[in-house]
C-alpha cells in the first residue's frame, strides 16, 4: 500500500510496506555578489545560486544586520524562486552604518547561505569649517570621528603667521623647518582639487589646523580603518569613486565613507611625482628623529598603506575635530 504525503510542495511517496521515507535532497549552494551603488540609505547587492540541491528553489534574496553572521530571523529581501543569479535592493538604511549580508536560497532541504560581505552606508555630510585664511572645508562624521572631506589647503597657521613657501627642489630638500608647495609649483590647478603638500614640520607645529582641530594621531588614523572593516578593506572605503582625478581607478572603490580621497601625489626629495597615481596624508605622530608615520592610497590597490617617511617630505593633510 502507498500513501502520498506533501512535503514543503513536494510530493513524496512514502512505501510503507518497505519503510522508505521521502529524500528532501541536499541545501542549495550560493555566493553573494558584491556590494554597489552605495548611498547614505541604500545599496545593491543579490546572489547566484550555483545548484538548488536536488529541489526547487522556493525562495531566495539576502539578509542582513550590522553584527554580522546575517540569517533569515534578520532583515531580508525577497527576490523571487528558483536557480541563477538575482539582484537585491538594500533601502530604508541607516547612514554611516557598518552592514554585513549574505544571500540565502531555501529548498526542501531547508536554507543555505552565501559567503558574507560587508559595507558602510555613505555618511551624510555633517557641515563645514574654515580655516584661518576662510577657505571652506566640508566635513563628514565617520563613527565617531568628524574628519575634514577635503584635503588641508591653507598658507597661514592659526594664529595668522605665514607658512613659508619653498618652490625650489633643493632648498626643500635640506628644509628642515615648515614649509608647504604646491604640486608642480601651479597654485591654480592644484589648489582647488588637491589642496597643498606640507613637510611634517609644519605638521609638528600644533597649528595647521583650525581652532578645535588637529593633525590626526597615528592611532586616530587606526580608528578610522577599523571602524571601515581593517587597513586592507579601508582603501576603497575611503577613495573618492570614479576616474574624474584616479587615473587609473579600480572599479570596487565607492567613498561609502565620505571621506573622499584623492590622489594629490607627494614630493620626495624636492621631486613632484604621482600626482592622479597616489595620494598620502601624515599623522602627527613621530616615528623617529628623521621620520614620522603616514597613511597612503595608490589606485591599484585596495589596502591603506600604513608606515613611516621622512618628514622633510611634502603629503597632504587632513583635520580631525577634537573630541
Amino acid at each position: 500500500m502507498k500513501n502520498i504525503i506533501r512535503y514543503d510542495g513536494i510530493i513524496c511517496l512514502v512505501l510503507l510496506m518497505t519503510g522508505v521515507s521521502c529524500n528532501k535532497g541536499e541545501l542549495p549552494v550560493l555566493t553573494t555578489s558584491d556590494i554597489t551603488k552605495i548611498t547614505t540609505t541604500s545599496a545593491v547587492t543579490g546572489g547566484n545560486i550555483i545548484s538548488d540541491g536536488g529541489s526547487t528553489i522556493t525562495a531566495r534574496g539576502v539578509c542582513y544586520n550590522t553584527s554580522g553572521n546575517p540569517t533569515i530571523a534578520n532583515t531580508r529581501t525577497l527576490d523571487g524562486t528558483g536557480s541563477g543569479s538575482f539582484t537585491s535592493d538594500l533601502s530604508l538604511l541607516v547612514p554611516g552604518t557598518y552592514y554585513t549580508v549574505r544571500a540565502y536560497a531555501t529548498n526542501s532541504a531547508g536554507t543555505a547561505y552565501g559567503n558574507e560581505v560587508s559595507f558602510v552606508t555613505s555618511k551624510i555630510i555633517t557641515g563645514t569649517v574654515d580655516d584661518i585664511e576662510g577657505n571652506s572645508y566640508r566635513t563628514v562624521t565617520i563613527g565617531n570621528q568628524v574628519w575634514m572631506a577635503e584635503n588641508l589647503k591653507t598658507t597661514r597657521f592659526n594664529d595668522g603667521t605665514e607658512i613659508p613657501l619653498v618652490s625650489g627642489n633643493t632648498e626643500w630638500k635640506s628644509l628642515n623647518t615648515p614649509g608647504y608647495c604646491w604640486y608642480n609649483n601651479d597654485e591654480a590647478a592644484n589648489k582647488p582639487v588637491y589642496g597643498a603638500l606640507y613637510n611634517w614640520y609644519a605638521v609638528a607645529s600644533g597649528k595647521l589646523c583650525p581652532a578645535g582641530w588637529r593633525i590626526p594621531s597615528n592611532d586616530q588614523w587606526k580608528t578610522l580603518t577599523t571602524f571601515l572593516g581593517g587597513e586592507y578593506l579601508a582603501g576603497d572605503k575611503l577613495k573618492e569613486e570614479g576616474s574624474e582625478h584616479w587615473k587609473h581607478f579600480n572599479d570596487k572603490s565607492t567613498n561609502e565613507s565620505g571621506f573622499t580621497a584623492l590622489p594629490g601625489g607627494s614630493r620626495i626629495d624636492g621631486s613632484y611625482v604621482l600626482i592622479g597615481e597616489m595620494g598620502a596624508w601624515w599623522a602627527s605622530t613621530p616615528f623617529s628623529e628623521e621620520e614620522a608615520y603616514l597613511r597612503e592610497l595608490d589606485d591599484f590597490v585596495t589596502e591603506v598603506l600604513s608606515g613611516y617617511l621622512n618628514k622633510k617630505y611634502g603629503f597632504s593633510v587632513r583635520c580631525i575635530k577634537n573630541n
